[in-house]
């Protein structure tokens, strides 16, 4: 009877959890793709239209599709890197980091840390620089409609960043992503609002105007140099817009099994990435047929729209609050490594190890930890400072995209490939993966070359 009892106990205790002892994952096919279409939709989507007018009416639309295709073949081939050594029955690599150090070695992992790294500090420079355009379009939106379209209504944008900073140190007290969980929901709502919002103004604008603006060529410029910097910019801006390889294998652990994890993976991919795409093309070409040559580099802050105003501030503030929360979830990973390598390089510290309890008027006690707050406000301050800087939104989502695109969504994946699947150099599928490997290379530089040319060119002028 004992015997009995206890098998059934080890059964029920068995069915709790998954073959690594973590707790049973429960994710599906529908809350992969969820996951996906909240990370890929942000604010990217709203220089997709600007985008589109430096491409025209075939450079555009074909570019979208192209990165689509570019991206879902990065995502079928990281999904069979969540296990090794098989992709079904293997150990689990529950991170992108994971998976690069276990199939392509340290050094590597090195390499692909500092690009992960700086990407997710380049995207909280972007998004200190979007929040203070969003504050100044509420302005300018409101002025506009007291004073008249025309109406000298001029905002600085390095005191809206300083503000934004100032509640991101406090935000910044939140101790880990496991604790913002309601930080994500809300940001998540808040960029499916603002691009639906975006999206239907665009419709409205067409409709208004009775007819479709634009061209073949896209925007001219003055002379061939120029349109070639725009067209090398606009592909690292729709770059920035895609991927979402960082978080891939982040996602795919939570999914449930069976089915193999990399099975409902490829399926959920499929599914977000032509969701996303026909999004993108609404997004892009709409906004591109109502504002023509005149589109702006942002769509909701760039006044393409100044009617209703009402509306406009609603999708601004959408925006804020998006960016308030998006912020940090790009941040705390930053967060979380520089504490776990300070508790290994100083265990015996109190600044680094001590925490301390607080109790301020109105609000609950807290701990605080000295060098988390020491380190969290100097990289709040940093991320501020480069804003300021080099306050340009496209030019900033141009580099961001191109640092992403070939290293973290199309090398890394096409390596692990080869290592997986033991693929012999010179056969059939490493030449041709070699080749696509190559050309989206070629795409990343352009991006990145014509994105730092023109940040230098505005800095200068």
């Amino acid at each position: 009877m004992d015997v009995k009892n206890s098998l059934q106990i080890t059964r029920s205790s068995s069915c709790d959890y998954d073959d690594d002892g973590h707790a049973k994952r429960t994710g599906t096919l529908r809350s992969a793709v969820a996951h996906i279409i909240t990370a890929v939709i942000g604010s990217g989507v709203l220089s997709l239209a600007w985008s589109t007018s430096q491409l025209g009416w075939i450079g555009g639309p074909v570019a979208l599709l192209c990165f689509a295709i570019v991206t879902y073949i990065s995502s079928f081939l990281m999904s069979d890197c969540y296990r090794n050594p098989d992709p079904v029955t293997g150990k689990r690599n529950y991170s992108y980091m994971d998976a690069v150090r276990v199939n392509l070695g340290k050094r590597r992992t090195f390499l692909a840390g500092f690009l992960q790294f700086l990407t997710l500090y380049g995207t909280s420079i972007a998004y200190v620089i979007t929040t203070a355009n969003s504050l100044r379009a509420i302005l300018r939106s409101n002025c506009y409609h007291k004073e008249g379209h025309q109406a000298p209504c001029g905002y600085g944008g390095n005191l809206y960043m300083m503000l934004f900073g100032l509640v991101q140190v406090v935000m910044s007290f939140i101790p880990d992503l496991h604790n913002m969980t309601w930080v994500s929901v809300v940001a998540a709502l808040m960029s499916f609002t603002y691009s639906f919002i975006g999206l239907g103004l665009g419709i409205a604008t067409v409709i208004e105007n009775g007819k479709i603006m634009g061209s073949i060529t896209g925007v001219p410029a003055a002379n061939i140099a120029d349109k070639i910097w725009l067209i090398f910019q606009a592909l690292g801006d729709i770059a920035f817009a895609y991927p979402y390889s960082i978080i891939l294998l982040e996602i795919q652990d939570t999914l449930e099994s069976p089915p193999p994890e990399n099975q409902t993976m490829k399926k959920a991919s499929m599914i977000a990435i032509f969701i996303t795409t026909f999004f993108y093309l609404c997004c892009g070409c709409f906004g591109y047929a109502a504002f023509g040559n005149a589109t702006p580099g942002n769509l909701l802050t760039g006044f393409g729209f100044y009617e209703p105003y009402w509306l406009i501030d609603f999708a601004n503030a959408c925006i804020i609050l998006h960016l308030v929360g998006g912020y940090q979830i790009y941040s705390q990973p930053i967060y979380s490594a520089v504490d776990r390598w300070s508790s290994r390089k100083f265990p015996n510290s109190g600044f680094v190890n001590n925490f301390h309890k607080l109790k301020l008027p109105l609000l609950p006690g807290f701990k605080l930890n000295l060098f988390r707050f020491c380190f969290r406000t100097a990289y709040v301050i940093s991320t501020v400072g480069f804003a300021i800087l080099f306050p340009y939104f496209n030019l900033v989502l141009g580099v961001l995209g191109a640092i992403i695109f070939w290293p973290l969504a199309i090398y890394f994946p096409v390596e692990m490939h080869f290592v997986l699947n033991k693929v012999e150099a010179w056969t059939r599928k490493w030449i041709v993966l070699r080749t696509f490997s190559f050309v989206c290379f070629l795409a990343t530089i352009v991006g990145l070359v014509g994105s730092i040319e023109g940040i230098i060119r505005e800095k200068l002028s």
